[in-house]
């Protein structure tokens, strides 16, 4: 009989653990954020981009928090272009969205952590959650304040290529 494995891949396991404290402390410093929770949008952010690097053409997008953690990757910029190379073979570029043409969006957030949990990655629901109700969001965290339930990107309006 064969076993099938349910434990889920964390993202900080996909960089060494200097690295992942240099980025730790970036968001802490530049955002404000607690250590805790600066630690949990950067795993996600990996996890996302682990997610990315194997499912191409996803156009997967952010949360306003872990986008957080992509921009702040993005900018150790010989450590992200290594990342990507080794985990997927290319650069993982950010896609900034315009607003007037909803053909360059990407997936729902719905959509990106079902492909998240698909790839084998643990979800930290509660940094997902906050863009996943766009009728209520604050218009700071990813979510659409209009009332329409139309968002689909971080606040940033961004998104994998």
């Amino acid at each position: 009989m064969t076993s099938i494995s349910t434990e889920r891949i964390s993202g900080r396991s996909l960089v060494e653990s200097a690295l992942f404290g240099r980025l730790v402390a970036r968001i802490v410093t530049d955002e404000g954020m607690d250590q805790a929770l600066a630690e949990r949008v950067m795993d996600q952010a990996l996890a996302f981009l682990g997610a990315c690097a194997v499912n191409p053409d996803a156009g997967l997008s952010p949360s306003g928090l872990v986008d957080v953690g992509w921009h702040t990757f993005i900018l150790h910029t010989v450590d992200y272009a290594e990342f990507c190379e080794t985990l997927g073979g290319r650069f993982l570029h950010h896609v900034p969205t315009d607003d007037a043409d909803d053909s360059t969006k990407g997936v729902p957030i719905a959509a990106t952590v079902a492909i998240i949990e698909a790839s084998g990655y643990a979800v930290d629901g509660e940094l997902w959650a906050m863009s996943a109700d766009c009728s209520e969001g604050s218009g700071g965290d990813g979510s659409d304040t209009s009332g329409s339930g139309s968002c689909s990107q971080c606040h940033r309006g961004c998104h994998s290529s």
